[in-house]
């Protein structure tokens, strides 16, 4: 007797499911990942923040640090060469597309992570139509709502005004992490010279920091680090590039959220968690005050960590009832560090000085 059609929701089960945390730069992203895999341990992390792809600047594009990846595995994270050239959203939704076709044929479940919304729509949606560009202002088609895989998304949101302060709180932070003398030796000539590269023949030229810092370098050389001494124009060229940095980190995170906000009104199911409140604590947490660091992460687990299980749990368990592939579903209540360096920041010169 033959069955009769599948219903779109056998369809969409029978697709291969995938995990979606998305947000603005700076959001916690990261660490709402880390928290997830270290519960649900099946878990691996697929990257799709675009400068975090090329090998290099880790500091300035803020990669995790393998002692904070607390061994989940991640992939596509720094394995490129820049000197390539750019990746274009066809080319990420192939090798992301490997990477999610090699997690689930090990019976892991793929977790995708990373703020550039275009690469995440080029990976995602049924039909990608390369040099297209559904975010472009004027541009009039529509986001598409079917998907290639059987998709859970969670928006880590933060309201802008808190997002604004904590972002330049972040870029002081990485300075004093050794951001500066990372991009000294990535602007110095004679590296280059050596490489038989310029920082404009690499693709990490466009990660902020890099422009900022360049127009500095050319002005006073990299053998001059830091804007240091009592050089008043070093000294005013430095904060200029410092708050071009800043202004131009919070643009990059409007931009960021007006495309997820476009990406929700084209159908995607984004299940949004206001993480404003656990920002404005760590706004106000200094590296000396422990109980403002504990009141943080109270509400970082009480409002972002606990729906996300929430809605994961549902998410796997619906899939494990309806298919015959048994994942080693397992979650365990294993802690993510509760310290700031958890989001990549305060901490990561002490890691660095530990490992």
């Amino acid at each position: 007797m033959a069955s009769g059609p599948t219903t779109p929701r056998q369809q969409q089960q029978r697709k291969d499911k995938l995990l979606i945390i998305m947000g603005a730069t700076g959001a916690g992203k990261s660490r709402l990942s880390l928290d997830l895999a270290t519960r649900f341990p099946f878990f691996e992390i697929v990257n799709s923040d675009k400068m975090q792809l090329y090998a290099g600047l880790d500091i300035t594009t803020n990669k995790l640090p393998i002692p904070d990846r607390l061994g989940v595995p991640h992939h596509l994270l720094g394995e490129f060469d820049p000197r390539h050239g750019d990746f274009t959203p066809g080319q990420f939704r192939a090798v992301a597309g490997q990477a999610i076709s090699s997690i689930t044929n090990r019976r892991k479940v793929p977790m995708l992570v990373g703020g550039s919304n275009s690469f995440i729509h080029a990976l995602l949606v049924d039909r990608f139509e390369p040099g297209s560009n559904v975010f472009e202002p004027g541009f009039n088609a529509s986001v598409s709502s079917e998907l290639r895989y059987n998709c859970c998304f969670l928006w880590v949101d933060v309201s802008l005004a808190v997002l604004t302060e904590y972002l330049c709180k972040r870029v002081d932070e990485m300075l004093d992490s050794g951001m500066l003398d990372e991009l000294a030796e990535f602007c110095d000539p004679d590296r280059q010279d050596e490489d038989e590269s310029t920082t404009s023949q690499t693709a990490l030229r466009k990660a902020i920091g890099v422009p900022e810092f360049t127009r500095y370098f050319k002005r006073y050389p990299p053998q001059g680090r830091g804007g240091e001494g009592d050089d008043r124009e070093r000294r005013k060229a430095y904060e200029e590039a410092v708050r071009a940095i800043k202004e131009n980190t919070c643009q990059l995170a409007k931009r960021q959220i007006e495309k997820i906000v476009r990406l929700k009104g084209g159908g995607w199911d984004l299940q949004r968690l206001d993480a404003t409140e656990a920002f404005r604590a760590v706004v106000a947490t200094t590296s000396s005050d422990e109980d403002d660091g504990k009141r943080w992460s109270e509400i970082w687990e009480r409002q972002v960590v606990k729906p996300s299980v929430k809605v994961v749990k549902q998410f796997l368990e619906e899939f494990l009832c309806t298919s015959t592939s048994q994942f080693p579903y397992a979650p365990t209540k294993k802690k993510v560090r509760m310290d700031l360096g958890a989001w990549g920041l305060e901490d990561r010169a002490r890691d660095n000085a530990t490992v």
